[in-house]
């Protein structure tokens, strides 16, 4: 009975006493455990790994959505100032037909005013002319007789 024999006995003893404690099972159920830890860690990472894919592709959709919203408020700016550049070019050219048009109205009343002064002088001029010319060679008779033929004259005139 040699040393290697009785370490054999002392192995199976040893080997029957775990049995016997059911260490393999604990060994066995520790094991499990950690694998279930495991498979949970990684299940939950794979769902944190799609809950991230998710975000993004929300976050390019909503980035998408924002330029096309920037770029429609651009054109829409755009398409405004066009429209107040017409309006304001409208707008003087109105401006200035109303400017020009009053500029002619009082070009003409001006013209007016000198046609009528020119025939009111024409007038006093001729009325002028008259009085001097009755002064020298008509006499009394006449003059009353004029005067008579023109209060006629008026009266119908006025009737």
């Amino acid at each position: 009975m040699d040393a290697t024999f009785w370490t054999l006995i002392a192995l199976i003893i040893f080997l029957g006493i775990l049995a016997y404690l059911k260490v393999p099972a604990m060994l066995a159920k520790s094991l499990d455990g950690r694998a279930d830890r495991i498979r949970n860690e990684l299940d939950e990472a794979r769902r944190l790994r799609e809950e991230a894919q998710q975000l993004l592709a929300e976050y390019q959709r909503k980035r998408k959505d924002a330029e096309t919203e920037a770029a429609e408020l651009i054109a829409a700016a755009e398409h405004e100032a066009e429209g107040l550049v017409a309006d304001a070019r409208q707008k003087t050219e109105e401006y200035v037909a109303r400017r020009t048009a009053m500029a002619e109205q009082k070009i003409a009343l001006a013209e007016t005013e000198a046609v009528n002064e020119v025939r009111q002088s024409a007038v006093d001029i001729a009325v002028a002319a008259a009085q001097s010319l009755i002064e020298e060679k008509a006499d009394e008779k006449a003059v009353g007789a004029m005067f008579k033929s023109s209060v006629k004259e008026l009266k119908e005139k006025l009737n």
